[in-house]
C-alpha cells in the first residue's frame, strides 16, 4: 500500500504573497498539503516579477517558494472573486493570508465570517508587526524587521557598518513559525473540532532570533558588540587563514580545544589558567587567538582540514554557494531536486530538509504559472464551462491561457 504524507488530505487556501506566506503555504504542500494559491488578475504575486535571474521567463524567487500548489485568479474587488475564494475556504483547512490588517475585514472574509462558514478552519496571518501593537497598520518587509529588532547592528564585521542577512532571514523564520504554529493548530482541533485565529508578525520572528544575544542584553543591560566570524561565548570559533585560503574551526568544548592545540603544536595552552575553561578562553580571546592563527598560517587548508577531521574537531572549509550546491554530502541528503516545468523545461529547486527518514519530503508539482489551474479548480467546485467563461468576460478570474506575467 501506498503511504501517504504526514499532511494527505489538507487543503490550504494561500492567499498570500512575497516569501512568508507563500513559504510557509510551500513548506504545509511539501509535508502532503493541497494547497491552491489566489492571485488576482491584474495583481500576481510580486514576485513573480522579481527577475533576473529567471529561467526562461520564470522569476526565480518565485519559484523558491511556490512549489507544491495550483494557482488561479480570483478578484477580490467582486462579489464573484469573493464567492469563489468562500467557497475554498468553507472546504479548506487552513488560510494563510499576509493583507495588511483590516483587509479580510472589509472584504468579509476576517476569522469570525470564516469561522461560520467553517468551523473548523485555521488562520494564518502574517503581518509585518502583527495584529496587534501601534505599528499594526504599517506595511513591513524583511529588512525593517532585520533592523528594527537590532538584528542589523549585531550583524557584521566590528570595524564595519551593520548589516542585514544575505537572505530575507525575517520571512523565512516568520515562514517556519507560520508553520509550527499551524501544525500546532491543526492538531488542537483534532481534539476540539474548532479552528484558531493566528498572528505571525515578521518583527517578532526576528526578536526571537536573537537568542542569547537578546537574553544577554535584557539581563546585562549591555549591548553586545560586532563579533564578526567570531563568536560571543566560544573561542576559538571563527574563520582562520591558512597558508592558502581561509577555513572556519569552531571548537566548542574543552576537550576539542585540547585536541586542536595538539594538533597545532600549542599543546600547552590548555594546562595555561587563561585558556583551560570555555569561560577563561572567553576572557583572555585577545592573548589566545593570535596563538591559533599563528599556527593555522603555517598549514595548508587540506591538510589541516584532513587532520581535524580525523581528531573531530569541528572545521570546515567556506564554500561559495555553488560549492556548496556541488557538495556531496549535499546531494547524498537530497536537498536538490530537478522538476519539469511547463514552460521553463526543468527546474532545479532546494527540497525542504523536513526530516521523515523513511518517507521524505518531494516536490510534487512545479511552481504554477499564473492562473494555471483557475479552470481546474472551478471545475471541482462545481463550476460549469458556460459560468467559467461568464467570470472570465466579467473580470472575475483570468484564465492560463490569456495571461503570461513577466
Amino acid at each position: 500500500m501506498t503511504r501517504q504524507l504526514p499532511l494527505s488530505g489538507i487543503q490550504v487556501l494561500d492567499l498570500s504573497r512575497v516569501v512568508a506566506g507563500p513559504l510557509c503555504a510551500s513548506l504545509l504542500g511539501d509535508l502532503g498539503a493541497e494547497v491552491i494559491k489566489v492571485e488576482g488578475p491584474e495583481h500576481p504575486d510580486e514576485t513573480r516579477g522579481w527577475f533576473p535571474p529567471d529561467t526562461a521567463g520564470v522569476g526565480l524567487y518565485f519559484a523558491t517558494v511556490n512549489r507544491n500548489k495550483r494557482a488561479i485568479t480570483a478578484n477580490l474587488a467582486s462579489d464573484d472573486g469573493r464567492a469563489i475564494v468562500s467557497e475554498l475556504a468553507r472546504r479548506s483547512d487552513v488560510v494563510v493570508e499576509n493583507f495588511t490588517v483590516g483587509t479580510l475585514e472589509r472584504l468579509g472574509l476576517a476569522y469570525p465570517a470564516l469561522r461560520r462558514i467553517n468551523p473548523g478552519v485555521v488562520l494564518c496571518s502574517i503581518t509585518g508587526f502583527g495584529q496587534s501593537g501601534p505599528d499594526r497598520d504599517q506595511p513591513g518587509y524583511d529588512i525593517l524587521a532585520q533592523a528594527r529588532s537590532g538584528f542589523v547592528s549585531a550583524n557584521g564585521a566590528p570595524d564595519s557598518e551593520g548589516t542585514k542577512a544575505p537572505i530575507a532571514l525575517a520571512d523565512m523564520l516568520t515562514g517556519l513559525h507560520a508553520t509550527i504554529s499551524i501544525l500546532a493548530a491543526l492538531r488542537a482541533r483534532d481534539r476540539t473540532g474548532t479552528g484558531q485565529h493566528l498572528d505571525l508578525a515578521l518583527l517578532d520572528s526576528m526578536v526571537f532570533s536573537l537568542l542569547n544575544l537578546g537574553t544577554s542584553t535584557l539581563n546585562s543591560g549591555t549591548e553586545p558588540p560586532r563579533y564578526g566570524n567570531q563568536h560571543q561565548t566560544l573561542v576559538p570559533y571563527q574563520r582562520f587563514r591558512t597558508r592558502d585560503r581561509d577555513i572556519i574551526i569552531a571548537v566548542g568544548n574543552d576537550a576539542q580545544f585540547v585536541r586542536l592545540c595538539s594538533e597545532l603544536g600549542l599543546a600547552g595552552l590548555p594546562s595555561d589558567s587563561r585558556f583551560s575553561t570555555a569561560s577563561a578562553r572567553i576572557t583572555h580571546r585577545e592573548a589566545l587567538l593570535p596563538l591559533v592563527e599563528a599556527a593555522c598560517a603555517a598549514r595548508t587548508a587540506d591538510d589541516l582540514l584532513s587532520r581535524l577531521r580525523a581528531l573531530r574537531v569541528p572545521a570546515g572549509p567556506i564554500h561559495t554557494i555553488s560549492d556548496a550546491l556541488a557538495d556531496p554530502q549535499i546531494h547524498a541528503r537530497g536537498l536538490i531536486q530537478s522538476v519539469a516545468h511547463p514552460t521553463a523545461g526543468v527546474l532545479k529547486l532546494l527540497r525542504a530538509p523536513l526530516g521523515f527518514a523513511d518517507l521524505p519530503t518531494v516536490i510534487r508539482r512545479p511552481p504554477p504559472l499564473f492562473s494555471e489551474h483557475t479552470e481546474e479548480v472551478l471545475s471541482e467546485l462545481g463550476y460549469s464551462e458556460e459560468r467559467i467563461a461568464a467570470l472570465q468576460v466579467s473580470g472575475a478570474i483570468t484564465r492560463a491561457t490569456q495571461t503570461a506575467v513577466r
